[in-house]
């Protein structure tokens, strides 16, 4: 049974043990001896001390000359410790070259960097499209990029349906004069709704508030419909020239105030829990050597992209001297807000094997406790426990993983004597039970 126990858990061992069965079978042995001395009869049994799983019931050498180890039952029952408790002397934990620290509660920091890309700020972007159709005169902005005031008058154009509108708001005027104070109250209000429905028919067609007034002051019609720019900025794309006829599906100009301008970035998935918007943001581009930017993270959009696996961020950034253009790739820097009240240990503590994490506590001297936590975020060298650890409590950060090694194989022993125990225990207790006795 032993045998079988054996050799289901020493080759799981074997290749972390290779490493501190080798340390301690080649090194002296300089410990000082304990006051009361191992008797020969504590002896359980011998490992060889570069393949745990060879076993002798006899002290015995190795291939290579070296004696092999004496397991004593002492070894995997000190003081009643956890499975897998290490305990080294002064000498070997500062020749292996072992270092601690003790946990601490701190803020963590974090500094999330990225490549982003500039663009047009959406809220401050005007497409311009004409609400009659007609032929473009007199172009008075016919080069992109120039800047343009709010009502600035862009073009003109002659549209005949707006000419005939015209010609029925003179007429709903003079009927509306003629008639203003007839006594008969429901003709004197239906030219007044008239005219009121022509008037604004002509506001509907964008007519400008400067024509309809000259229109009323000269009762003549206008051939062309001036056409102003609805608000200030760059002008980024001129969609019709002289002469073009043009629809309401035309987009004569396009135009966008550059004075604010939107970066989007993408950020990896593991650097998402310490973004927030609000975020302060640092920017540098290439083309503009020396100057930093600052901005804010405005917008962490709800989706992830399927290609990057990454998250799209949207950010802000105010442009007075129109420095930044669209389109121009720039190197940020986000300054996350720090997470506070965590107990924080360096990241070269934790020993991660899969789906479990583990470090080593110290609990005395050269007696080290394995461990398992639950850790949270992780930045500049250092990582959040969220359980399994207590502020104050001191962890292995150096050569934990040949105190990992060897508390494995104490660990694999301390089930396999637990094992042999309980087969102890099964045999005397067949022995002591009796046989029964039948008569012929």
């Amino acid at each position: 049974m032993s045998n079988k126990i054996l050799w289901i858990a020493a080759p799981a061992m074997l290749a972390l043990g290779l490493g501190l069965g080798f340390w301690f079978a080649s090194t002296p042995q300089t410990s000082a001896p304990s006051t009361i001395p191992p008797k020969k009869s504590d002896i359980l049994f011998y490992r060889h001390p570069m393949n745990p799983e060879i076993t002798s019931p006899v002290p015995a050498k190795g291939e290579m000359g070296m004696d092999y180890t004496p397991v004593y039952a002492g070894d995997e029952q000190m003081d009643k410790a956890p499975i897998g408790t290490v305990k080294i002397d002064g000498v070997t934990t500062q020749n292996i070259g072992v270092r601690t620290t003790k946990a601490k509660v701190e803020a963590m920091s974090h500094i999330v960097r990225a490549v982003g890309r500039v663009d047009y700020d959406e809220q401050n972007m005007v497409r311009l499209h004409p609400k009659i159709e007609g032929w473009v005169e007199d172009m008075y902005v016919d080069k992109t990029g120039q800047w343009v005031k709010k009502d600035t008058q862009l073009l003109n154009i002659y549209s005949p349906q707006l000419v005939a509108s015209q010609e029925e708001y003179l007429l709903a005027l003079k009927n509306n004069k003629a008639l203003e104070k007839s006594p008969i109250d429901t003709i004197r209000k239906g030219a007044e709704q008239l005219l009121k429905s022509s008037r604004e028919r002509l506001k509907l067609f964008d007519f400008p508030a400067h024509q309809l007034l000259e229109l009323d002051k000269t009762g003549r019609v206008k051939k062309n419909i001036h056409i102003h720019s609805p608000a200030e900025g760059v002008v980024m794309k001129i969609g019709a020239r002289n002469g073009q006829f043009v629809t309401p599906q035309t987009e004569i100009y396009m135009i966008a105030d550059l004075r604010t301008v939107w970066v989007y970035a993408n950020i990896y998935e593991y650097e998402l829990p310490w973004i927030n918007e609000g975020d302060l943001v640092e920017m540098q581009l290439v083309g503009i050597p020396g100057r930093i930017f600052k901005g804010h993270l405005a917008y962490i959009y709800p989706y992830a992209e399927s290609e990057t696996r990454t998250i799209k961020v949207r950010l802000v950034f105010d442009n007075p001297e129109l420095l930044l253009k669209p389109n121009m790739f720039a190197d940020l820097t986000i300054h996350a807000n720090p997470q506070s009240n965590e107990v924080v240990i360096p990241s070269e503590a934790v020993i991660r094997s899969g789906s479990r994490n583990q470090v080593f506590v110290v609990r005395d001297k050269g007696k080290f406790e394995p461990r398992l936590v639950t850790l949270g975020l992780e930045s500049n060298g250092k990582i959040a426990v969220l359980e399994g650890l207590k502020a104050g409590e001191e962890v292995v950060t150096s050569a934990q993983f040949l105190i990992d090694s060897e508390s494995k194989l104490r660990e694999a022993t301390a089930k396999m004597l637990e094992s042999m125990s309980s087969d102890k225990q099964t045999s005397s207790s067949k022995m002591q039970m009796p046989q029964e006795i039948t008569h012929d």
